[in-house]
């Protein structure tokens, strides 16, 4: 099996996992619909899916960084679908609130792994950055793909078909034998690890951490009532709502393949920082622009935070080369899921007030990623990735902001 195909089925696997995370915002507006949750309600099934995903992220990180656990890849698949596929079963709010929170924790057991064996697939195929934006660009396009997903399925036949979305699951599992089993045959040959040389730079990883944290507040606070805020801007009942959520992640796939190639050219950390500045006017536009053009500015937001996406997952496996499983399930997955704790809060506030008076604070969240980009240094691209990335007879290369 040659790396750019394993690439694409890690990528149409990971695509089968996000699918889940897209499934939980795009099933509030039939909360809301058919068991009449208020904002504060559906805002706790978002923060059951987080909760617990970000608590277990740092221990999945760990236990991959002691050993090896590429079962975790179809294991952790089937777990995010089965909590999806339950969550409508039930009529109760408890046992919703529980089965979204099975969904979270395999999706929580996803990142760590896959990204080690993402990146170590694609040390043969060029830069680290370049197929973790490929690798990245699947699970966008499964969150795009979620809000049509779930509009078929449970705008069709209400919550209690709910049961069919395990299909993706069942799907992106039977995807992972062929790429473990090549995966196991590079790595028994000698090809393809990612070195874990020099010296964890832990202020950086830190400040990087901070930053996809705002990152995701502002994301996953718009994801979650971007549908309901569509439908009272727009009217057209939840197909407006829909609609914007599918803008939103159809934009994020763009964004990802695009931040891979900006970054070879102007390096990881400016290419993140100009994002995000990007992103602040985008989320702006969206709650103050009237008409459709809030369709426009939805895709803006969509680019500026997607951009810096995947650049965010190599660049904490640079920073923090000791620990690579570690870092990637911190900014590929914990510091993403902390983005779903803040959304009761917005709930409550739009219960109090209005919904675009609580979305409006999520505009100073890019601004802050921003700041704190400013002070990051662009880490040298691996050894044997660089060495990937080159023929032998040409000099290796350094971006303008590698440093010394």
């Amino acid at each position: 099996m040659s790396q750019n195909t394993s690439i694409a089925l890690l990528s149409v696997g990971h695509s089968c996992v996000d699918v889940y995370q897209g499934a939980v915002a795009a099933l509030v507006p039939f909360l809301v619909a058919e068991r009449g949750y208020g904002y504060a309600a559906v805002s706790g099934v978002v923060l059951a899916a987080s909760l617990l995903s970000s608590v277990a992220q740092p221990l999945f990180g760990a236990l991959t960084d002691r050993w090896p656990l590429p079962w975790l890849l179809p294991v952790s698949t089937l777990l995010g679908g089965a909590g999806i596929a339950l969550s409508g079963v039930g009529g109760s709010y408890g046992p919703t609130l529980a089965c979204v929170a099975l969904s979270g924790v395999g999706v929580a057991a996803y990142p760590p792994e896959s990204a080690q064996v993402a990146r170590s697939v694609a040390q043969g195929a060029g830069a680290g950055h370049r197929g973790m934006a490929w690798f990245s660009l699947g699970g966008n396009l499964g969150f795009a793909a979620a809000p049509l997903l779930v509009a078929v399925v449970v705008g069709t036949g209400g919550l209690r078909l709910t049961p069919l979305l395990l299909l993706p699951a069942l799907a992106g599992a039977a995807l992972c034998p062929p790429v473990l089993r090549e995966l196991a045959r590079r790595r028994a040959a000698g090809e393809g690890a990612v070195r874990k040389a020099g010296r964890d730079d832990r202020a950086s990883f830190v400040k990087l951490s901070l930053a996809v944290v705002c990152r995701s507040i502002a994301f996953v606070g718009l994801s979650t009532f971007l549908s309901l805020f569509a439908t009272q801007r727009l009217g057209g009942g939840t197909a407006a709502g829909t609609a914007a959520l599918v803008v939103l992640y159809a934009g994020g796939a763009v964004g990802s393949v695009l931040g891979g190639a900006l970054a070879d050219r102007w390096g990881r950390v400016a290419v993140a920082r100009w994002s995000y500045l990007v992103a602040a006017v985008a989320v702006a536009g969206v709650l103050l622009v009237p008409g459709p053009a809030l369709y426009l500015f939805v895709a803006l937001t969509s680019a500026g935070l997607y951009v810096p996406f995947s650049l965010q997952v190599t660049l904490g496996q640079d920073y923090l080369p000791s620990r690579i499983g570690t870092a990637s399930g911190i900014t590929l997955g914990l510091t993403v899921s902390i983005g779903g704790l803040a959304s009761p809060l917005i709930g409550a506030l739009a219960d109090a007030t209005s919904l675009r008076t609580a979305l409006l604070p999520l505009v100073v969240m890019p601004v802050l990623s921003w700041a704190l980009f400013r002070s990051l240094p662009e880490p040298a691209v691996p050894e044997t990735e660089a060495a990937t990335a080159r023929t032998p007879d040409t000099p290796p290369e350094r971006h303008p902001w590698s440093g010394p």
